[in-house]
C-alpha cells in the first residue's frame, strides 16, 4: 500500500469513527426525529451515507460489484427502519467498502460509472477521485451530526479550549 493511500484510508477510517461518534447513545427518538429544516433525521443522514458514498462510491463505482449497483438509490429516501438499524447497515457497508479500497489502487479508474440519467456528472478519471469524494462526504456529514448531536444535549465533539 502506497503511503498516500494509508494516509487516505486512515482519514477515512477516523472521520467514519467521528459519525459513530456523534451518534453513540442516541435515542432511538433522536435517531428518528426531525433533525434540520429541510425534514432529514440523524437515521436518514447515515442512510445517505451508507447508500450514496459508502455503497455507491466503493462498492459500485470503485468495485463494479453488482449487488452495489442494484441497490442504487437516494440513500435520504431509503426507508428508515430504526436508528439501530440504520447504524448497522452503515457499518456493515463501511466494512466492504473496505475490502473493495484494499484491493484497489489509486490511479485506476473506476470499475463501473453509472448512466447519465441516473447520475448526470462526468466520470471520475481514477479511484484516487473516488476515494477522495467519499472522505469528503463523510467527514461534511460528520459535521452535520455534531450540529445536531449538540443541539440535542449540547455535547460537542471536538473542542479546543
Amino acid at each position: 500500500m502506497t503511503r498516500e493511500k494509508e494516509v487516505l484510508l486512515e482519514h477515512l477510517e477516523a472521520e467514519r469513527r467521528h459519525v459513530l461518534a456523534a451518534v453513540q447513545g442516541l435515542s432511538e427518538q433522536d435517531m428518528t426525529s426531525v433533525a434540520a429544516p429541510s425534514g432529514w433525521s440523524v437515521a436518514q443522514l447515515v442512510n445517505h451515507l451508507t447508500y450514496d458514498d459508502e455503497i455507491f462510491w466503493a462498492g459500485a463505482v470503485l468495485g463494479g460489484d453488482p449487488e452495489c449497483i442494484a441497490l442504487i438509490q437516494d440513500g435520504w429516501k431509503a426507508p428508515v427502519t430504526s436508528g439501530a438499524d440504520a447504524l448497522a447497515g452503515y457499518r456493515q457497508w463501511s466494512r466492504r467498502s473496505d475490502a473493495v479500497l484494499a484491493h484497489t489502487k489509486l490511479d485506476t479508474p473506476p470499475r463501473w460509472w453509472p448512466p447519465a440519467e441516473v447520475f448526470p456528472f462526468p466520470a471520475f478519471v481514477d479511484a484516487r477521485s473516488c476515494v477522495l469524494r467519499l472522505l469528503v462526504e463523510t467527514a461534511t456529514h460528520a459535521g452535520h451530526l455534531d450540529i445536531v448531536r449538540e443541539r440535542i444535549d449540547g455535547r460537542q465533539h471536538l473542542v479546543v479550549s
